[in-house]
């Protein structure tokens, strides 16, 4: 299940939504608490909001360093001490610092990294400029890739997740990081979605306006135009069991 607790485009009644991104992930063997918006104090009440108890969250994942992905991240801490925090690479000495004094422990992937079974990091793109990974969930439906900003291009984030994963993608869900795209380049990247086979979308904070209405003009009932407080009930894909 897929939980998005943080974002600037207004959803469910009661939540406050803020420029940033969060997103948990439920059901797999471990839980995960995908960026951290930009403010700690309305992070944690939408999750209060939504049920859902820092104390529950094994795993913090950011995306990349901008504080409307990691701003939330020390009030976090304060209620959930102990858990591994993974980064891409290009984060500051200080920034992991500080995570470490907060009781956390820093794990940089730069390669495409397991955090449990059927979920691991896209490995770091965006070498010498905004360097940004994803996160890949398997699913009985397929892998779901969520994404913070995609500065390194959501197509590209897609395309190295399939390449991670073997695929296919069934969902691409985050910012798309299009606000400054052109129609024809907006075009091109559900093009490129669609020749990776990706069967939905779900852009939301940094995609822009234009850009959701083109995603949801093209695919249709393919795509979804969510905010704050929006759940996909798809099951994670469960590790088999011993008998």
């Amino acid at each position: 299940m897929f939980t998005i607790v943080y974002d600037n485009n207004p959803g469910q009644k009661g939540l406050t939504a803020d420029w940033g991104f969060g997103c948990v992930i439920r059901g797999a063997e471990k839980t995960i608490l995908f960026d951290t918006g930009g403010n700690g104090r309305i992070l944690l009440e939408n999750m209060r909001r939504l049920n859902v108890d820092p104390k529950e969250i094994d795993v913090v994942v950011l995306s990349h360093i901008h504080g409307d992905h990691t701003g939330g991240l020390a009030s976090f801490l304060q209620e959930r001490t102990g858990v591994p925090v993974y980064i891409p690479t290009g984060f500051p000495p200080a920034f992991k610092q500080r995570v470490r004094s907060l009781g956390a422990q820093v794990i940089e992937a730069n390669d495409s990294a397991r955090i449990c079974p059927g979920v691991r990091t896209t490995g770091t793109l965006g070498k010498g400029a905004i360097e940004e990974h994803g996160l890949c969930v398997k699913t009985p439906e397929g892998w779901v890739l969520v994404t913070g900003c995609a500065h390194p291009g959501v197509d590209n984030l897609a395309a190295q997740a399939k390449e991670v994963t073997g695929g296919p993608l069934y969902l691409v869900l985050g910012g798309f990081h299009l606000l400054s795209r052109s129609r024809s380049q907006i075009n091109a990247i559900i093009d490129r979605f669609e020749e990776l086979g990706i069967r939905r979308a779900a852009p939301c904070h940094c995609s822009g306006d234009p850009a959701r209405r083109l995603f949801k003009q093209r695919l249709g009932d393919r795509c979804e135009l969510v905010g704050v407080g929006h759940v996909f009930r798809i099951k994670p894909h469960e590790k088999p069991r011993t008998p």
